[in-house]
């Protein structure tokens, strides 16, 4: 799922960028309204992440021109601009959500989780299962949540693309490098560390017991496996 980030800010524009890449999101950014409007038509993002204040080109002019052709691509706005009549005029203009800077990361992660969750629900789920399961623990990607037992727990995109590599391949060792491929993409580079954090992270929300896991097993030197 591809997502566009308009902030004027770099700073901003990189921390939203951490942020939901860490979620498992392919993005894109950037610092203006012109460029924001030419990636939007190259790149057809699933949805927007825009500032409103910036030069030239605001983040209101920005909205209302994809909206002159496009009603549905959601569009967040991420402002410091705090009063009730500037969130009312964002969602008036054709905005979906409206986050006041400075921001908190789990509000952030929250809202875009519910924003992924519509697109995917708008895009319709015929190639997405409706669930699966692991053990004990039943998988709804479409969205973008777990339930064990009366526990309803909430995944990232990149939660949900492990588990199903691990489903699809139970009883199989998948090496790091397949996973670093598949839930990062191949043209990021991070260390094989980094899905063992991962993986030590997500074990905290599904298994019973993180230090003797059931589901997500560790082979040692190679990689992760389930074993249905």
């Amino acid at each position: 799922m591809k997502v566009l980030i308009v902030d004027n800010d770099l700073k901003t524009l990189d921390y939203l960028g951490d942020i939901i890449a860490k979620e498992g999101f392919d993005i894109s950014k950037a610092k203006d309204g012109a460029s924001a409007l030419k990636k939007y038509y190259e790149q057809k993002p699933d949805f927007i992440c825009l500032d409103v204040v910036m030069p030239e080109i605001d983040g209101h002019d920005v909205c209302k021109e994809i909206r002159k052709t496009d009603p549905d691509t959601p569009i967040v706005f991420i402002s410091s601009k705090a009063d009730l009549s500037d969130r009312i005029a964002g969602l008036e203009l054709g905005g979906d959500d409206y986050i006041v800077k400075p921001f908190d990361i789990g509000e952030v992660i929250a809202r875009i989780r519910a924003v992924a969750r519509r697109c995917i629900k708008s895009q319709g789920t015929k190639n997405i299962d409706d669930h699966f399961d692991l053990s004990n623990v039943r998988i709804f990607p479409n969205q973008l949540k777990a339930k064990k037992k009366d526990e309803t727990i909430d995944l990232s995109l990149r939660d949900i693309k492990l588990l199903r590599l691990l489903y699809d391949h139970k009883n199989e060792v998948v090496n790091r490098d397949t996973l670093l491929d598949y839930c990062w993409g191949a043209h990021i580079m991070p260390e094989s560390r980094t899905v063992d954090w991962h993986v030590s992270q997500l074990r905290k929300k599904i298994e019973d017991d993180p230090k003797r896991p059931e589901i997500i097993k560790t082979v040692h030197g190679i990689g992760y496996k389930y074993e249905e």
